[in-house]
């Protein structure tokens, strides 16, 4: 009974999270699909922020085609980490973003900007409908945070232990392609 209730803890903890993703927005200009959405957080994450503990993000932005009969199908991925730190000592914000092909280190004086460059994601260039198949389409934007990560001795032991703090989904409305459009 004791190991349940343990279990419940633990797991209603990255369950319950405040954060909800924005969005997302896609939309279509010269033949390319452009997605817009972002992350917020709610005052227990900014708390832990402005007190200097440090926060790593994963964004996943993924394509998927719609099918009547089949489970819709995987298309094309993006995907980005960011990594939020702060020196209340300082009062200076450092905001780390990397992606597929581009490491970007910032500074920040203020804790607001910080937040609105790391955790918004404006007219990402996701793929360009002359390569893609007629159909309907939809975006799914997935966020994580990961928790400070835990001696590897301790994983071996306790397996109920979660990796993520939170982890949320939203997905776009359909957008068609091809005839019919």
């Amino acid at each position: 009974m004791l190991f349940l209730a343990v279990c419940f803890v633990f797991f209603s903890r990255s369950i319950s999270s405040g954060a909800e993703i924005t969005g997302p927005e896609v939309s279509m200009q010269n033949n390319e699909i452009y997605v817009t959405t972002g992350l917020s957080l709610d005052e227990k994450h900014l708390q832990e922020l402005r007190n200097g503990i440090t926060k790593e993000f994963h964004f996943y932005i993924d394509l998927f085609r719609v099918w009547k009969m089949w489970p819709d199908e995987f298309v094309l991925s993006k995907s980005f980490t960011t990594i939020l730190k702060s020196d209340p000592v300082k009062i200076e914000y450092i905001a780390t973003s990397r992606d597929e092909n581009t490491l970007v280190k910032k500074r920040f004086k203020s804790f607001q900007s910080m937040i609105q460059w790391a955790l918004s994601i404006s007219n990402l260039k996701l793929a360009n409908i002359r390569d893609m198949e007629p159909g309907t389409y939809f975006v799914r934007v997935s966020a994580e945070s990961k928790i400070r990560k835990l001696p590897p001795v301790i994983g071996y032991f306790m397996i109920f232990l979660p990796e993520n703090e939170f982890k949320i989904t939203k997905d776009s409305s359909f957008i068609t392609i091809g005839p019919g459009k």
